[in-house]
């Protein structure tokens, strides 16, 4: 009896040890299992990509106010539903001549489906951000950051990557509700080639989208220059 508990003891403590691994690798910014995530770009330039996820939602007029005055061009990571549902405010943002990536159709965590599901999630949101007018190459940034194999696999058979971040100061908690704490720890943390992820489509988001003016601001006065993420990308395949 002792010895049957030991092994299922054992084997619990496997399936705990393999469930938290696997989650951590679905999360991982820098790695995963085919291809690889863009997290930042290496080089001597000071540039840097804003990058804003979800929505289009109700502070959209709000943040392209914002860039505007700076003259700053960001990349509006948006969700196929949240499209179909604003889709003035979405066009809004290709008008003012942003980039738009593709965060999926229906914002799950992209782990543990099919390929035809995550087919399904992206190119039914290509097909929505066409709709909207944009033109250019969209590139797609995983809900959550979440990926395993299916969605790896999918981007590599497509010629496309994950698109990640360096820095995601509004999901830090001790300063996720602070405006001018998550612009200091931008400015603070700030490298070449960074990609810096913001939240700020939604009314509780909105200290991070009080964050914008000041974090722009303090950056440029450290000689920042905004750029998009492809643009990123063009900069790291001309040093190949």
């Amino acid at each position: 009896m002792k010895k049957r508990l030991k092994i299922i003891l054992v084997i619990l403590i496997f399936i705990i040890l393999a469930g938290y691994g696997i989650n951590e690798l679905s999360k991982s910014r820098t790695f995963q299992l085919i291809g690889d995530p863009v997290t930042q770009i290496e080089t001597e330039d000071k540039v840097v990509a804003l990058t804003f996820d979800d929505g289009p939602g109700p502070n959209a007029d709000e943040i392209l106010s914002i860039l505007d005055e700076h003259n700053v061009k960001g990349t509006f990571y948006l969700v196929g539903e949240a499209i179909e549902q604003n889709k003035e405010a979405a066009r809004n943002i290709v008008d003012a001549g942003h980039e738009i990536g593709n965060h999926s159709y229906t914002h799950k965590r992209m782990i543990f489906k099919s390929y035809s599901f995550v087919e399904e999630e992206i190119e039914k949101t290509d097909g929505l951000i066409r709709e909207i007018g944009y033109e250019e190459e969209i590139t797609f940034r995983p809900p959550y950051g979440r990926k395993l194999v299916t969605l790896p696999l999918y981007l590599s058979n497509h010629d496309r990557q994950a698109i990640m971040w360096n820095l995601e100061p509004d999901f830090m908690p001790d300063i996720s509700d602070d405006p001018e704490a998550i612009a200091n720890y931008v400015s603070e943390n700030i490298e070449p080639g960074s990609i810096v992820l913001l939240h700020v489509m939604y009314e509780h988001r909105d200290a991070s989208l009080n964050s914008v003016d000041g974090m722009i601001t303090q950056l440029k006065k450290k000689g920042y220059k905004f750029v998009t993420v492809s643009e990123l990308k063009e900069k790291r395949d001309r040093r190949k």
